[in-house]
């Protein structure tokens, strides 16, 4: 039995694909290709969706979902991103697979700012005929991480530069945007953000820091990269996963 690098599942050694969630499976009897380097995460989390999907029956909830999706993987690869994974209404997306760029940090940083408001079309006709707002909270990071080739199976991303990322992503509000240190070191020169509290994340004992995104600085350069980081109507709400 080979288990799914995506969910767990058990799955049949000829299993290509996972039975349960559709990830692909490394072929029996193939290593799994793994390199370290540092990239920027991006998870993205869609606001307003639970109202929606009890408001709508599930064939129209599921055409709505998918302009969200087809909007959002626009939006994304146009900056350079590989989208990783849709789980529910949240996005994961990797900025340095399968190449890495000077300026993946910054890509990143004008994608998410590029996110909110490609929603608005979608947003404001759902507003008009069911009164639900759609909104995106959105946490940037960028570090270490083991990347494995998608063909053999192996998960994209792992490390904990993911889990800040996703935790940054939980931290935010409707239409915030909050960066970690390193991906603000990075597009500094960039962006204006403001510095924020050191922010209690699960699973870590210190405190995170962290910025929050306010404007982007248009055609300021990116800066260098470094190869590894430093030590009826319904209002939109998020809930910590």
């Amino acid at each position: 039995m080979a288990d799914c690098p995506s969910c767990s599942e058990p799955n049949p050694p000829k299993a290509r694909f996972c039975l349960n969630c559709g990830h692909p499976l490394a072929p029996a009897g193939k290593a799994r290709a793994e390199t370290r380097k540092t990239v920027t995460i991006l998870f993205a989390d869609l606001c307003g969706s639970t109202a929606l999907g009890e408001l709508l029956d599930p064939e129209s909830f599921s055409r709505v979902m998918a302009r969200y999706y087809e909007n959002t993987s626009d939006v994304l690869e146009r900056h350079g991103a590989t989208v990783q994974k849709f789980i529910g209404d949240a996005v994961m997306a990797v900025f340095g697979i399968p190449v890495v760029r000077e300026d993946d940090a910054l890509r990143a940083v004008r994608a998410a700012a590029e996110l909110g408001p490609g929603l608005l079309e979608l947003s404001g006709e759902l507003q008009r005929d069911w009164g639900v707002n759609l909104k995106l909270r959105i946490g940037i990071n960028t570090g270490e991480v083991v990347a494995g080739s998608p063909r053999m199976g192996s998960a994209l991303v792992v490390g904990d530069a993911v889990n800040v990322a996703a935790r940054l992503e939980q931290a935010a509000g409707p239409d915030e945007i909050l960066l970690g240190q390193h991906t603000w070191r990075l597009a500094r020169d960039a962006v204006e953000a403001e510095r924020l509290p050191p922010l209690t994340l699960k699973g870590k004992e210190a405190g995170v820091p962290a910025f929050r995104l306010k404007a982007l600085r248009p055609r300021s350069p990116a800066p260098a990269r470094r190869s590894s980081p430093p030590g009826r109507s319904i209002s939109a709400s998020c809930t910590s996963r």
